[in-house]
């Protein structure tokens, strides 16, 4: 999802409020990712008081811890990019029971979970980042009702592999005849 998107659907609107998003803007801009990056923003806990927003670029991940109440001070935002090779990941886990898909993701110091569609945008999230950790291009994705949802028939047939075309049969080459 985009960062717009990501403060649309914010549980405490306090988080991102003008004046955090005075700080935080600018900070995730001197990464040059542009105004309003594809990224992940974790919560966490207490989404009123910090949260941490996951930026994926060629070079590595931006993290940006952001704390929107620092007395005495107003908001507060630090960023570090961490180059691909430093990027620590988890194994990306999925649980499914009556229907519903449970999944667990670990990147840095962050534990993503999520059920049913949330699910599918970590899974696809996390595919992403294990693709860059790799160093292969991001995968492409069919349209979907979510920026990052689950890859849909069109993306998962493009990946599948495709049956190769039969090659004409070659002639074998004739027998030298002996003299």
């Amino acid at each position: 999802m985009r960062l717009s998107e990501w403060r649309g659907s914010a549980p405490s609107k306090d988080a991102v409020g003008a004046k955090v998003t005075a700080v935080v803007d600018p900070v995730i801009a001197s990464f040059d990712v542009g105004g309003d990056p594809d990224c992940w923003v974790a919560w966490g806990e207490e989404p009123g008081q910090r949260y941490t927003i996951l930026v994926p670029t060629p070079t590595g991940l931006v993290t940006c811890y952001v704390r929107v109440i620092v007395p005495g001070e107003g908001p507060r935002a630090a960023a570090k990019l961490i180059r691909w090779n430093r990027v620590q990941l988890g194994e990306l886990a999925i649980e499914t029971q009556g229907g519903h898909r449970l999944l667990s993701f670990q990147v840095e110091s962050l534990v993503l979970r999520g059920a049913d569609d949330v699910a599918d945008r970590i899974a696809a999230f996390a595919l992403d980042l294990f693709d860059a950790v790799d160093g292969r291009p991001p995968r492409t994705r069919g349209p979907s009702s979510t920026s990052r949802g689950g890859r849909t028939a069109t993306a998962k047939a493009s990946s599948a592999k495709a049956p190769a075309a039969k090659a004409p049969a070659a002639k074998a080459p004739a027998a030298k005849a002996k003299t």
